[in-house]
């Protein structure tokens, strides 16, 4: 079968679990959204009130606090042949990828 014009210039839709780690760990916010586009979900990480408390000790530190976001997609990661991950997050601390978790269970 021969590619047609639109198939080669398409993005790539699914990965293996190796091949997602390679391609999107420690890469920047920008990086991931130029290949993956925007995500369906966002979220801000905030730090509770009193983790002071829980903790018991002082929790804050000199300099700037680290920004701690989160990042969600849906079916792009496979684990078989046939079947992907539900959801994808990559957790992105101070515009780097730091994790990156599969989940079906969300």
């Amino acid at each position: 079968m021969m590619a047609t014009p639109a198939m080669a210039e398409s993005k790539k839709t699914t990965y293996t679990e190796e091949e997602f780690l390679n391609a999107f760990g420690n890469k920047t916010r920008d990086v991931v959204a130029k290949q993956l586009g925007q995500p369906l979900k966002k979220e801000q990480s905030v730090k509770p009130s009193n983790a002071s408390n829980v903790l018991g000790r002082p929790t804050e530190k000199q300099g700037k606090p680290d920004q701690v976001e989160m990042w969600y997609y849906k079916d792009l990661v496979k684990y078989d042949p046939k079947r992907t991950y539900k959801t994808i997050e990559l957790t992105f601390v101070n515009d780097r990828c730091v994790n990156i978790a599969f989940f079906n269970n969300r």
